[in-house]
């Protein structure tokens, strides 16, 4: 299903969605996201925040939040249909280049993005991490012990950590494989980019 839906205009600083309180934990970042057409809800008075986010989903809103500028490239996804809705967002991140597969060649015929899938809380911070520019930080002393300091995300993991986009799931853990959803997704860009 498509997660970006038509919405009453709305004045900024205005919340319509039920299903998001003053009271929780995403308030401000699902605000920001509206105010800056970052995304939208899944109906005029939702924006269902525990629904999961898909990989398609992540890049979209990145996309947004970078000012949705057009791509000069070409999609060499072959799941990526240049109808969908997130076709635009896809042609982008293949330009920066943000798909946790790594940058995409034209000798990459049968590549695939996966679009469908959920967006894991590793891929969510290797998307923002490679978009930030690809810092490189120590990845030794990171105090999760399910992120190993050789893992492809441990940069990324390490990135976030210090500059306050997360904190993990625990004091030890990361979760690096634990889906996300879109109310922690817009945290993340809030944190990341607001």
């Amino acid at each position: 299903p498509c997660f970006f839906t038509a919405c009453p205009i709305q004045e900024e600083g205005s919340m319509t969605f039920t299903d998001v309180n003053l009271s929780d934990y995403f308030y401000d970042a699902v605000q920001w996201a509206l105010d800056n057409n970052i995304t939208s809800g899944t109906s005029a008075t939702t924006f269902s925040p525990n629904m999961t986010c898909s990989r398609a989903h992540i890049i979209t809103v990145l996309w947004a939040a970078a000012g949705k500028t057009d791509s000069m490239g070409l999609n060499w996804f072959v799941d990526v249909d240049q109808y969908s809705w997130y076709y635009k967002a896809v042609c982008w991140a293949q330009d920066n280049p943000l798909p946790a597969d790594g940058a995409i060649t034209p000798s990459s015929f049968n590549a695939k993005f996966y679009p469908n899938d959920p967006c894991t809380r590793a891929m969510a911070v290797e998307f923002m991490w490679r978009y930030a520019g690809q810092p490189e930080y120590d990845t030794s002393n990171l105090p999760f012990t399910d992120v190993k300091p050789t893992d492809s995300y441990a940069q990324a993991v390490a990135w976030a950590l210090n500059n306050g986009i997360t904190s993990g799931t625990s004091a030890t853990t990361f979760s690096p494989n634990a889906t996300c959803t879109r109310g922690q997704i817009s945290t993340f860009l809030c944190k990341a980019f607001g």
